[in-house]
């Protein structure tokens, strides 16, 4: 049976997503107001930056895979307008309900799907635009996730991948004892959960660095792939284009 990584500890792959799923279940009551405190709310200037270069236009097709609780989803419904598509999608119920139920609170109605991105439901070149906001550093099959999201975008279609990368080297100290630190205490007083957020912070620093991740997309069949840095490379956004 082979093996991967949840966070630093080895685990089989069949277990993995299963684990996945634990940490996500206990953190999704409190995800927003998590995301809100361990980015000093940066982490909607970096989804209102993904939107703006998404640049979609009204009618477009759109699958927010991933979309936990759905800001991207919401924001991509303003812009293709009633004549447009998008579906809000995640591996995680839980996630899943909170998004949905936000997104009905402010009067947004979307497909909602429970799939996986490693093998998604959707017919060869059904999208204008696959999007993943913080959510490919967890999945076990980085290149079966990209292949999967080639397919089913239209040739000329974009995929924009928003995640955690390689911080700055001059910051990378002062990040990884925030990291270490910092977070699982945060987790721990808000969200009763210091380890779901050790996790967090371990799978930050094994996903694949910008040129890494760049490489991964353009092998997956996306023949342009832009690299945006945002707060010196703590995150990064990649938009590849399907040749």
């Amino acid at each position: 049976m082979s093996e991967t990584h949840f966070g630093y500890e080895r685990v089989d792959e069949e277990v993995k997503a299963g684990r996945v799923r634990g940490v996500f279940d206990s953190v999704a009551p409190k995800y927003d107001l998590m995301n809100d405190l361990m980015s000093l709310g940066l982490h909607r200037v970096w989804k209102a930056y993904a939107v703006a270069v998404a640049n979609l236009r009204t009618g477009d097709k759109v699958l927010d895979v991933a979309g936990g609780t759905g800001d991207l989803a919401r924001s991509f419904a303003s812009r293709v307008g009633s004549t447009g598509v998008v579906v809000h999608s995640d591996i995680n119920e839980s996630m899943l309900r909170q998004g949905r139920d936000r997104l009905i609170d402010a009067g947004v109605a979307l497909p909602t799907v429970i799939c996986d991105a490693e093998a998604l439901p959707f017919p060869t070149g059904s999208f204008d635009l696959v999007s993943v906001g913080f959510g490919l550093r967890n999945m076990t099959h980085k290149e079966k996730a990209l292949a999967e999201m080639n397919r089913v975008v239209k040739p000329g279609g974009r995929l924009l991948i928003l995640e955690f990368s390689k911080i700055a080297a001059p910051l990378s100290k002062a990040y990884d004892w925030y990291s270490f630190n910092v977070l699982p205490r945060i987790g721990r007083w808000i969200a009763k959960d210091a380890d779901s957020y050790r996790y967090l912070a371990e799978s930050i620093r094994l996903h694949p660095s910008q040129a890494e991740l760049k490489a991964m997309m353009k092998a997956a069949g996306f023949g342009h792939v832009d690299v945006h840095n945002l707060s010196a490379g703590a995150v990064a956004l990649h938009m590849g284009i399907k040749c």
